[in-house]
């Protein structure tokens, strides 16, 4: 019987020159963490939604199942990814 949980859904709002950004993508492969990069630098509204979710202009902002984290918060994300 498989008990593993299924990931939820996350995407990470960054942008290319920003070093928590990279730091942040870089955590989430290391821990085998599946994610969809949003590069808001070059996407006028997905900046907007962005904005929306997060209440935030600066980057990271991670959607981790609608559930946000704003800059890389390496705690809160082991938390809602139920990471050690």
């Amino acid at each position: 019987m498989d008990t593993k949980k299924k990931q939820p859904t996350v995407v990470v709002f960054s942008t290319p020159t920003c070093p928590h950004c990279r730091t942040a993508k870089r955590y989430l492969q290391s821990k085998g963490i599946k994610f969809t990069d949003v590069d808001v630098s070059r996407d006028a509204q997905a900046a907007r939604d962005m904005v929306r979710r997060s209440g935030q202009q600066g980057v990271p902002v991670i959607d981790i199942g609608g559930r946000i984290v704003v800059g890389f918060n390496r705690p809160q994300i082991n938390r809602l990814l139920d990471l050690n």
